[in-house]
Parts: C-alpha cells; sequence; structure tokens
C-alpha cells in the first residue's frame, strides 16, 4: 500500500511538528482506469512517524538477513 506523506500545519503550535500520512490504494473505476483511493489517514507527531519507520526499516533488514541465509542453504544445496 502507497502513502502520502505530508507537513500538517494549522491546528498545533510550531514547537510540535505534526504529519499527516494517507495510506493509499490504486483500483479500476467502473470505465477500467486506475484511480488512486485514500483507505486511510492518520496524523502523528513527526518523531514518532521516524521511531515507526525505523522500527519498520529494522524489522524489514532482519527479515532480509533470514532470506539471504534461506537463499544460501537452497544454492549450497544446488551445488553440493
Amino acid at each position: 500500500m502507497a502513502k502520502v506523506i505530508s507537513e500538517k500545519s494549522g491546528e498545533t503550535p510550531a514547537v510540535v511538528k505534526q504529519v499527516e500520512i494517507k495510506h493509499i490504494r490504486t483500483m479500476k473505476d467502473a470505465d477500467g482506469n486506475n484511480v488512486s483511493v485514500v483507505d486511510y489517514s492518520e496524523n502523528m507527531e513527526v518523531d514518532t512517524a521516524i521511531e515507526k519507520a525505523e522500527a519498520r526499516k529494522a524489522s524489514l533488514e532482519a527479515q532480509v538477513a533470514e532470506c539471504e541465509a534461506e537463499l544460501a542453504e537452497y544454492i549450497a544445496i544446488r551445488d553440493a
């Protein structure tokens, strides 16, 4: 799912920056054209958004490491 991230302005003091994250998906309309639809949106402090993104990045990096180890095992079996 794609995201549109923008700075949220206006409602909060300048000390605490906010971001608005729109989670969008692409769908087909009645004519068969691709349209982007906002699935949901959320507002959060920019520091919280950074922490969440860093945690997700660490999780994905761990998954990549597991996948690389698994791939190495498969290649070793194939080449044996």
